[in-house]
């Protein structure tokens, strides 16, 4: 894999790693003993491809980069302490100790797809802008999107094939289907149950519109088990006897729907450094040179 040595300050790239919502690690130097190439406070940001910002460079700088990488790789988020002597570990005649935090951030935590931009598309929208989501908008009407949204973590595609659009998503994507077209929706129910990765499919529309639906769906030679994979009407399962028909209140009830289907737990064995540790480690290795 090829580094991009960005000049972007780590506070700069911090800043927009976290808005875009790309998984990346900020690594800070904590103690330091002896001779090192950085005092505690140093910081550096690491993604798959790029770093920006240094620890002072060397063999145990790729190895903190390395050990971040796996993280990322290996989906280990939150934080890890990494202990490097610069001798011995790290290869290098500097003679000190490090101690590197690696804060591995996640990114955005699921990935949103909405196939239409209406009314409802439009609430649905901006009700998720503040969420850690990545959000991929589609709509085949000329001019959808034009000058109306500039928020982070969203990308407008336009739609000319359901099969392509649908099959251009990220694997467990979570996918919403309320396009202005009855034909365009049915094109994009019938190419998403085909992927057995993506992680949910709502439609919107009432009982009638999906009794019809699943009428073509098995005439043409669907299984049972590929349809039951759509909810329709999406939103119900907090609202089915929601008088309130606006936009705004159904777009409501559909993210507090995806809010359901996209929490995961997290890992009870992930609970930071402890207390004691981080005590310890500051009496062994003073943050003053010796």
């Amino acid at each position: 894999m090829s580094d991009t040595q960005s000049t972007e300050t780590w506070h700069a790239a911090l800043h927009r790693l976290q808005r875009d919502g790309i998984p990346h690690v900020l690594a800070t130097q904590v103690t330091s003993a002896g001779s090192t190439p950085r005092e505690p406070g140093a910081r550096m940001v690491i993604t798959d491809d790029a770093i920006f910002d240094t620890l002072g460079g060397g063999t145990f700088e790729w190895q903190a980069i390395t050990a971040a990488r796996a993280c990322l790789t290996e989906q280990r988020y939150g934080l890890r302490l990494e202990a490097f002597s610069l001798g011995g570990r790290s290869g290098q005649c500097c003679g000190g100790f490090v101690n590197i935090l690696l804060e591995a951030f996640p990114g955005a935590t699921a990935h949103v797809a909405i196939f239409g931009a209406g009314h409802v598309g439009q609430q649905i929208a901006k009700l998720s802008a503040p969420l850690p989501w990545q959000l991929h908008w589609h709509d085949s009407r000329s001019g959808a999107f034009d000058g109306q949204y500039q928020q982070s973590r969203l990308h407008c595609y336009s739609l000319h094939d359901a099969t392509q659009s649908v099959a251009a998503l990220p694997t467990n994507t979570h996918v919403l289907v309320l396009t202005h077209n009855h034909d365009e929706d049915y094109a994009l129910i019938a190419a998403l149950i085909k992927r057995d990765d993506i992680a949910s499919i709502g439609l919107i529309g009432s009982d009638s519109k999906w009794a019809s639906f699943e009428g073509r769906l098995k005439r043409q030679g669907y299984s049972a088990d590929h349809i039951a994979r759509v909810r329709c009407p999406i939103g119900r399962i907090h609202a089915t006897k929601l008088s309130n028909k606006t936009p705004y209140a159904i777009a409501l009830t559909v993210v507090t729907e995806l809010l359901w289907l996209t929490d995961t737990p997290s890992n009870p064995n992930i609970r930071g450094l402890e207390p004691q540790a981080l005590r310890t480690l500051f009496d062994e290795h003073p943050t003053t040179a010796s």
